[in-house]
């Protein structure tokens, strides 16, 4: 924690985001692509058809209903934290400021890791979709450069122009996997079509169901960033609870929707032989060229690298500014809390994330790590870990702020749902940490060590927060009021 003098200045219009800027569908696409539709069909459909038979579309449906549970409250709230800080400012105002504080190490950290590990993936599958393409041999590392440049020049850009390349990148993926549904569903599978993997049974009481919960909670990641644009929002009090309802249920449905198919286009039987043999991961490219022609296979290809790539836009973006709202605090730096002056963007807090990035990436290269398996997984599943244990500390924060006050709002959605919404992260949380060796692909107590950096840090924030409060009230009683609220 940087140390100040009390008497100093805060940090305040210096260092403004860009005002009024994104709309409903700009958010919407920042965390649409934060999750990567197209890759989570390619990957975590197959995986959990492998690890758990055929339940994970009614999986996907049940952590979007509990994800929209908790949105209740925390949609309410984001009409009283008018602040890129989000989960910050959330645990702040709903259990006190040290835990606050302890939310945002572990965010800004699980946020940093899910950056980090993209531009492994982008990477790993940039090498190989281009060899086996176009013939091209390339290491891993230029694409991964390649996107790191990308990312750094679009970090210092107005952030609309984030927006629009996401809007497109989104648009292929998303086109391409309901083009294949159609038809699909247009020339039918070898078996009658059938709704069993809605079937309680197959979703909650199925072995290995707890596969689909990891597989799950972790397709969404990044709906809550909805919350870190607020202060670059048009209209929060209607851009974010809209932007946040329609992302989380454009996921849920999607999401349900595609993996659904496959056990049309395969059959209920097919699909889960499928996923036993050695190539179960490319079960999405088999149904484009079974259905849709070689094009479609090649198409998908590519544009999975494309959806890491706008993985890694989202969260460079959110990362860039929790460090920004972290330095505007003065618990960090407050040079990362600097804006650039024609785009408003945080771009010392987006270069600060571009140099870990490249530090990353080198580390990598320099050890001869596996970019895939040493690097960007195990990376990805700290990440994942981090977030969600964040999501349900704020879930609780949320009926903690509206206990004390629940500002005309109904008890069902500040207080109940977002209670319910708080028991299954905190669900969602225990299965991820049970099952972490599906997550990471290792085994043994290296998954510890893994999981150990969100309670560490969360207890370590907790005490940076008491201790400030101790050796520097007046500092600690500025906290969360840099930007005004609307109470």
């Amino acid at each position: 924690m940087s140390q100040q003098n009390p008497s100093s200045s805060p940090v305040t219009t210096s260092t403004t985001l860009a005002q009024r800027r994104l709309g409903v569908w700009a958010i919407v696409f920042f965390v649409v692509s934060a999750a990567a539709p197209l890759t989570v069909v390619a990957s975590a459909a197959s995986t959990g058809f492998r690890l758990a038979g055929i339940g994970g579309p009614g999986a996907m449906l049940a952590c979007g209903v509990v994800l929209i549970l908790f949105a209740f409250g925390f949609t309410a709230m984001s009409r009283y934290v008018r602040n890129t800080g989000a989960f910050y400012v959330y645990g702040a105002r709903g259990l006190g400021k040290p835990v606050g504080i302890g939310i945002v190490f572990v965010t800004i950290f699980s946020y940093a890791a899910l950056c980090i590990c993209f531009y492994g993936f982008v990477g790993f599958f940039g090498e190989m979709t281009f060899a086996a393409l176009f013939g091209v041999e390339l290491p891993w590392t230029v694409y991964a450069v390649v996107a790191l440049v990308i990312v750094g020049v679009l970090g210092y850009r107005k952030i609309d122009v984030g927006a629009k390349v996401l809007a497109v990148l989104l648009t292929a993926e998303v086109a391409i996997l309901l083009i294949l549904a159609i038809a699909v569903l247009a020339q039918g599978g070898p078996e009658p079509i059938s709704f069993a993997s809605f079937a309680p049974e197959n979703v909650f009481f199925a072995a290995g169901s707890g596969a689909l919960f990891v597989f799950g909670f972790g397709a969404y990641l990044g709906f809550e960033s909805t919350a870190i644009y607020t202060e670059e929002a048009k209209d929060p009090r209607r851009t974010v609870p809209a932007a946040t309802y329609i992302a989380i249920a454009f996921l849920a449905v999607f999401y349900a929707f595609t993996f659904w198919v496959l056990t049309v286009a395969f059959g209920i039987d097919g699909v889960v032989t499928l996923a036993l043999q050695d190539d179960f991961q490319d079960m999405v490219f088999h149904a484009g060229g079974q259905y849709l022609g070689v094009w479609a296979s090649i198409t998908m290809r590519i544009l999975i690298v494309t959806s890491f790539f706008a993985c890694l836009l989202a969260f460079h973006n959110a990362s860039s500014r929790y460090l920004f709202s972290v330095g505007r605090e003065r618990l960090l730096p407050s040079w990362l809390a600097q804006t650039q002056p024609s785009s408003q963007a945080p771009h010392h807090a987006s270069l600060v994330m571009s140099l870990i990035s490249l530090a990353a990436i080198a580390a990598t290269l320099i050890t001869d790590s596996d970019p895939f398996l040493g690097f960007a997984l195990p990376v990805y599943s700290v990440g994942v870990a981090g977030l969600v244990f964040a999501q349900a500390v704020t879930a609780v924060a949320v009926v903690g702020f509206f206990l004390r006050d629940r500002r005309g709002h109904n008890w069902w959605r500040v207080i109940f749902a977002p209670a319910l919404g708080a028991v299954g992260l905190i669900v969602g949380w225990v299965l991820i940490a049970m099952n972490f060796d599906l997550v990471t692909g290792l085994t043994g107590p290296v998954n510890v060590t893994l999981l150990a950096p969100t309670p560490v840090l969360f207890a370590a924030g907790i005490v940076a927060g008491l201790v400030l409060k101790r050796r520097n009230p007046a500092h600690y009683a500025e906290l969360t009021t840099l930007v005004p609220d609307d109470e």
